[in-house]
């Protein structure tokens, strides 16, 4: 499906990703939900989380840190208070270590938990994206606070984008754990 640019094919595509997401989770023998990904997955890609994610928890953890991400920024910004949508000390350079916080944060979070965190977040995003009309999610400059982008983007890139990302590194865990 093509990069979401109307509030309804952003709500589609979120959901649907977001539920092809859980059928590959939901496929996987409850050993390979709970192994640590192999050694071949650590070195799948250059970028920084194939080697940052250790399991399939760290994977939906890291969806459901983005997912607060962008439900703090929107609920700030909605609310007077100027907020940028990565916290202080972090900027578009930097996020790589952020990231990384976040990991380190869950390295107790149980995946059952974290299972449920991440459903109950993408609950709250759908709902928060609804609040908001076709231009002020699509719009350039509709929204002041989201800057050269328009808020949509955001809500593309925490959610179907995302779970794109995060079905790539499922997949691989898969295949590499049938091996």
């Amino acid at each position: 499906m093509a990069r979401a640019t109307t509030k309804g094919d952003l709500l589609v595509s979120a959901n649907g990703q977001f539920e092809k997401m859980w059928k590959l989770i939901d496929d996987m023998s409850e050993e390979q939900q709970m192994t640590t990904f192999s050694e071949e997955m650590v070195s799948a890609g250059k970028e920084a989380h194939w080697s940052r994610d250790k399991n399939l928890r760290d994977v939906l953890v890291h969806l459901y840190e983005w997912h607060q991400l962008l439900l703090n920024w929107i609920k700030a910004n909605s609310n007077g208070e100027c907020k940028p949508f990565l916290p202080e000390p972090y900027n578009w350079k930097t996020y790589p270590t952020m990231n990384v916080e976040f990991w380190k944060k869950h390295q107790n979070t149980p995946l059952e938990e974290a299972k449920a965190k991440l459903r109950e977040s993408h609950k709250d995003v759908m709902a928060l994206i609804e609040q908001f009309s076709n231009d002020e999610l699509f719009a350039k400059g509709a929204l002041a606070w989201t800057g050269t982008s328009p808020l949509g983007a955001y809500c593309v890139s925490a959610t179907a984008s995302h779970y794109d990302w995060a079905m790539k590194k499922i997949k691989s865990h898969i295949k590499t754990s049938k091996k």
